[in-house]
């Protein structure tokens, strides 16, 4: 694939977590077998599920508002700006408990899509 510039305009979006499953926006900036780098963008009051990934190490940068991002029962406060790793076997959970959008990214090696098991 040819160099590009990437942004959520012209990459791969999903929808995922919330109440409804779709509350949440998800942006495939790298997709390769061995690199993923995700923009997402949570909504106040929104979750993910609680989960592990065997293989994929995960890292956690806030661009805007405040992530809590739950890790192995413990709360991190993850201001814009700062970014929490997660290790493979660690139990995580994303959670926007402010009441601002949280934007981040989300970057897994290898991939975390198929890697995951709940917790």
């Amino acid at each position: 694939m040819p160099t590009k510039i990437i942004d959520t305009t012209n990459a791969e979006h999903y929808k995922w977590g919330g109440p409804s499953g779709t509350d949440c926006d998800g942006w495939h900036l790298v997709k390769t077998e061995h690199l993923s780098v995700i923009e997402e963008l949570m909504p106040p009051g929104t979750k993910e599920e609680r989960h592990a990934h065997a293989k994929s190490r995960q890292f956690f940068f806030v661009l805007e508002g405040e992530l809590t991002l739950e890790v192995e029962r413990h709360d991190f406060v993850i201001a814009a700006g700062k970014g929490v790793e997660v290790h493979p076997g660690q139990a995580h959970q994303a959670l926007n408990r402010s009441g601002a959008p949280v934007r981040m990214v989300v970057t897994s090696q290898p991939p975390s899509h198929g890697d995951r098991t709940a917790a």
